[in-house]
């Protein structure tokens, strides 16, 4: 029975967020959160954040197994964009967009 959990509108870009959900797709939950417990960067602080609540939501809701539980998909869609723009020479300015993310992990028995 698949599992999963959503974190909608993090303010980390979508194409930054799948290149560490691309090192936990297919791993087992505990592998997996080691792997994004010593990644250096927000996204994989997130994504460690989604993935335990997958595994709180297989386990409570639907009693399976914890050591049983694999990572079977995961993927980020992108979220809405903050546009903003700063000042630049002679009167005119330059956009800046802050790219956000919506973050899913699926977690599924073995």
């Amino acid at each position: 029975m698949e599992v999963k959990a959503t974190v909608k509108t993090v303010r980390v870009p979508a194409r930054k967020a799948r290149l560490v959900l691309d090192l936990i797709r297919g791993k087992g939950v505990e592998e997996a959160a080691a792997i994004l417990k010593f990644k250096p960067n927000y996204a994989a602080e997130v994504t460690g954040k989604v993935l335990k609540s997958a595994v709180s939501n297989a386990v409570n809701n639907h009693q399976l197994d914890e050591a049983k539980l694999f990572v079977k998909a995961c993927y980020a869609n992108e979220g809405v964009t903050l546009k903003r723009y700063k000042a630049a020479a002679k009167g005119s300015a330059h956009p800046i967009n802050k790219r956000t993310s919506h973050i899913t992990v699926v977690v599924d028995e073995r």
